[in-house]
């Protein structure tokens, strides 16, 4: 199949990974995406600029009077966008996921309400987005120069304490939105306290099954090492220290942690002492589901976000149109 997506190159100076991002919608058309509840500032007038940049083609989700009010406030002219009106947030939320269910729009964008709340509906085993895949957020994040290249955390938003088969899918999730940015094949790191297996850290010996499962075919179009302690997963330095060879130390693309408190925690240092700017998405559902921290969104971010789920979301239809065509 020919990869209708531009490859990763070597990034021009000065340009950011959000902007490489962004650069990735040329030739593309919007995604059609309900934005959740947008009753601040962030969330609408972000919306209203990813749509400026033929990213999305937002429909507004929520409390009529609240988006309005807004708007206003903001400047932002409304007239252009449908608005599905609703009374409260949790409303906004299930009448969003009844619109990519009777395939009225093709993504899933949070505006103002917790994540617990927009994620219910989304997650509802009957009546919501689940696939045969486990959902798992991943933060695509800015490191260079710190780091030669983008870094992938995973997860750090969804998944409180997965089992290994849960990050089984986690991990083919973080792989598929690699393949769909055309970067190549990546390096997956397993991460957890240590780089040797001890029954006393469940998360190594999950690391352990999991390389192999990759080994067996069980997960594909990565390369797995685990566990690695995220040191000597980052630095080459580090990895020689502990006489660690391996394809993926040192040089990994892909960081899978133990559980949603590690990840979470390694997410908001990053952001909040080193200032490193991030896209996330949510991966295993019917369509991509677009989620930010309000907290640290910036336009770029909620953008960059964008352009994921508009990439990943084409590659999928491309992916299916191949698969009819040799059926």
């Amino acid at each position: 199949m020919q990869n209708i997506l531009p490859q990763y190159a070597k990034p021009p100076k000065g340009s950011s990974v959000c902007e490489k991002l962004i650069a990735l919608k040329d030739g593309l058309a919007p995604l059609k995406t309900a934005i959740v509840h947008p009753t601040d500032d962030f969330s609408l007038g972000g919306a209203i600029e990813a749509a400026k940049q033929g990213f999305i083609i937002p429909v507004f989700v929520g409390n009529q009077a609240k988006i309005e009010a807004v708007a206003k406030a903001g400047g932002y002219d409304l007239s252009p966008f449908e608005i599905v009106p609703c009374e409260h947030s949790h409303d906004a939320a299930a009448k969003a996921v009844q619109l990519v269910r009777s395939g009225a729009v093709e993504a899933l964008m949070k505006g103002k309400l917790h994540t617990d709340e927009f994620m219910t509906p989304i997650v509802a085993r009957d009546t919501g987005l689940r696939t045969g895949r486990r959902m798992s957020h991943i933060f695509v994040m800015d490191i260079m120069p710190t780091y030669h290249k983008p870094l992938f955390i995973t997860d750090a938003a969804l998944n409180i304490r997965p089992n290994l088969m849960e990050k089984r899918d986690i991990v083919q999730n973080a792989i598929d939105l690699f393949h769909a940015l055309g970067w190549g094949t990546p390096k997956v790191a397993i991460v957890s306290a240590v780089e040797t297996v001890d029954e006393k850290i469940p998360s190594t010996l999950d690391a352990t099954a999991l390389c192999k499962m990759a080994d067996r075919g069980q997960i594909v179009g990565g390369i797995l090492d685990g566990p690695l302690a995220f040191d000597n997963a980052v630095s080459v330095e580090a990895a020689k220290a502990k006489g660690i060879v391996s394809q993926v130390a040192g040089d990994a693309d892909i960081i899978v942690v133990p559980d949603v408190e590690s990840g979470n925690m390694l997410y908001k240092q990053m952001r909040y002492l080193f200032g490193v700017e991030s896209a996330g998405i949510v991966l295993g559902a019917k369509v991509p589901i677009i989620l930010t921290s309000r907290a640290a969104d910036k336009g770029t971010t909620r953008t960059a976000s964008c352009a994921l789920a508009l990439v990943y979301a084409r590659k999928q239809e491309e992916m299916l149109k191949c698969l009819k065509a040799t059926s």
